[in-house]
C-alpha cells in the first residue's frame, strides 16, 4: 500500500515540475479549492495531516474554511502527500468529475470552477490549461455579470437622469408660475401703493381746508364772543338800572300801602271786638255738635284686610296683594324659606335669601308698606354676613325658636286694627295668624306679585 503511493507523489512531483501556473489561482477557484479540502480534511487521521492543520482536525467544514483556508491552501500546493490523500478522497466522492478530469475531457456542463479546482487537485496532464481555461471562463463571466451590472446601473442612471429632468423641468415651471404670480402681486401693490399716495394726498388736502375752515370758525366765534361778552355789559348795567327803579317803586308802593294797612286793622280790630262783646251778651256756649250728628245711622268702621272684596279674586291673585298693602300703615311679614323653597327650592340658600330680598326691597318702594322678612336660624351653620336691602326688615330665629313662633310674635305684637299681611303657605301659620287679626296669603301670590317686578 506504501508503495503506490510513493509511486503516485512520485508521478505528482513530476507532474509539479514539469507545469507551474504563471499566475495565482482565480479567487473562484481557490475558494472551490479551500472548500473541497475542508469536506475532504474530515475523512483523514490526525497522522495524515499536515503538522500545522492538526489543530484544526475537531473544526466543522465550514470552521475550517473560515480559519484555516489560507494553512490549507499553502499546505495543498506544498505537501504532494496531503495533496494526494485530497485526491483520492476527491476520487471517491465526485468519482465521474475526477476520471473526465484526469482523462482530459471534462464534461462541457460541468461547472468550470468546479473542474478547475478538481485539476488544481489531482494535477492531471494539461491540468495547468484546465485551470488557466477556468479562470478566463470566471473571469469572463464576472466581466458579463460586470457588464450587466453596468448595463443596469446604467439604465438606473438613465432614469434617474430622466426623472431629475422632469423634475427640474416641473420644478422650472413652478417657478415660473411663481415668479409671474409675484410679479402680478408686486403690479397690484404698486397699484395699491399709487391709490394710497393719492388718497393721502386728497386727505392732506382736506385736512389743510378743515384747518383753515377751523381757523375762520375760530376767528369768527372770538369776533362773535367779544359781540357777546359787549352786549351782556350794556344788558348788565340796563339791568341794574331796571332793579334800582323796581326798588324805588317798591318803597314807594310800601310806603302807600301801610296807611291803608292801618286803616284795615282797625276796621278789623273793631269788627272783632263788636262780635266778642256780642258773645259775652248772649251767653252763647261753645259749638261741639254739627246738625249732622243728630241724624241716627250705623257709622261704617275702619276698613281692615279682612273688609278686602271689592271683586272676586283668586286666593293666589297678585291684585289681592295690592290691595291689601293699599291699606293705611299695612306690615307685610313674609316667612322667607317658606316662600323661597316654594318658588326656586333648587338654588342654594344664600342665593334664595339674596333673590327674594332683591323683590322684597322693590316692592317696599313700590307700595310704601312696612316690610319684615323672617328666617330659620336652624337652617344656618355659621352667623350670616348680610345687609338688609333698604326698606326691609331681615330677622333669625333664636337657637330654639323656630321661625313659625317668631311669626306669631311679630303679628301678636301689633296693635289692634293695625292692617298686617303674612305671606306663608304653611297652614298651622296662616290659622294661627289669622286668630291673631292678621290676614294670612298664599306663597305662589308673593312670587307671581315679584315676577311682575323683574
Amino acid at each position: 500500500m506504501a508503495q503506490p503511493a510513493s509511486g503516485a507523489e512520485s508521478a505528482g512531483a513530476a507532474g509539479d515540475a514539469a507545469e507551474a501556473l504563471d499566475r495565482p489561482l482565480p479567487e473562484a477557484v481557490r475558494r472551490r479549492v479551500v472548500a473541497l479540502v475542508a469536506e475532504a480534511f474530515g475523512g483523514l487521521t490526525v497522522a495524515e495531516l499536515p503538522a500545522q492543520l492538526r489543530q484544526y482536525a475537531r473544526f466543522t467544514p465550514t470552521r475550517r474554511a473560515r480559519f484555516a483556508g489560507n494553512a490549507m491552501a499553502a499546505a495543498l500546493e506544498a505537501d504532494a502527500a496531503f495533496r494526494g490523500r485530497i485526491g483520492d478522497r476527491l476520487r471517491s466522492g465526485q468519482p465521474e468529475l475526477a476520471a473526465a478530469v484526469e482523462s482530459g475531457a471534462p464534461p462541457a456542463a460541468a461547472d468550470p470552477v468546479d473542474v478547475a479546482a478538481a485539476a488544481y487537485v489531482l494535477r492531471p496532464a494539461g491540468w495547468v490549461k484546465l485551470v488557466a481555461a477556468a479562470g478566463e471562463e470566471v473571469q469572463r463571466a464576472d466581466a458579463e455579470r460586470a457588464d450587466e451590472a453596468g448595463r443596469r446601473e446604467l439604465e438606473r442612471l438613465r432614469e434617474e437622469l430622466a426623472e431629475a429632468r422632469a423634475h427640474t423641468r416641473d420644478e422650472t415651471e413652478r417657478l415660473r408660475a411663481e415668479l409671474e404670480a409675484a410679479r402680478r402681486e408686486a403690479e397690484s401693490l404698486h397699484r395699491k401703493l399709487r391709490s394710497a399716495q393719492s388718497d393721502v394726498k386728497r386727505g392732506e388736502a382736506a385736512l389743510r381746508r378743515a384747518r383753515e375752515e377751523i381757523d375762520a370758525v375760530r376767528a369768527d366765534g372770538a369776533a362773535r364772543a367779544s359781540a357777546a361778552e359787549s352786549e351782556t355789559r350794556r344788558l348788565r348795567s340796563r339791568l341794574g338800572e331796571v332793579e334800582a327803579a323796581l326798588e324805588a317803586s317798591r318803597r314807594a308802593a310800601r310806603e302807600g300801602r301801610s296807611v291803608e294797612d292801618v286803616r284795615l286793622r282797625l276796621l278789623l280790630d273793631t269788627v272783632l271786638e263788636a262780635a266778642q262783646g256780642l258773645r259775652r251778651e248772649l251767653a252763647l256756649p261753645p259749638v261741639s255738635v254739627r246738625p249732622a250728628d243728630s241724624v241716627d245711622a250705623v257709622e261704617p268702621g275702619r276698613m281692615s284686610p279682612k273688609d278686602i272684596a271689592a271683586r272676586a279674586l283668586s286666593e293666589t291673585d297678585p291684585a289681592l296683594l295690592d290691595q291689601l298693602l293699599a291699606l293705611p300703615q299695612a306690615h307685610l311679614v313674609v316667612d322667607g324659606y317658606n316662600v323661597t323653597k316654594t318658588g326656586y327650592p333648587t338654588m342654594p340658600l344664600e342665593k334664595q335669601r339674596l333673590r327674594l330680598l332683591g323683590g322684597l326691597s322693590a316692592l317696599a318702594a313700590r307700595t310704601g308698606a312696612e316690610v319684615t322678612c323672617v328666617f330659620d336660624g336652624a337652617e344656618l351653620a355659621a352667623p350670616v354676613l348680610l345687609a338688609p336691602p333698604r326698606g326691609v326688615r331681615v330677622l333669625f330665629s333664636k337657637p330654639g325658636v323656630t321661625a313659625d313662633e317668631l311669626i306669631r310674635q311679630l303679628v301678636r305684637a301689633e296693635p289692634p286694627g293695625r292692617p298686617v299681611v303674612v305671606v306663608s303657605s304653611d297652614r298651622e301659620v296662616a290659622d294661627g295668624v289669622a286668630r291673631s287679626g292678621a290676614r294670612p296669603v298664599a306663597s305662589v301670590m308673593l312670587l307671581k306679585r315679584l315676577s311682575r317686578l323683574s
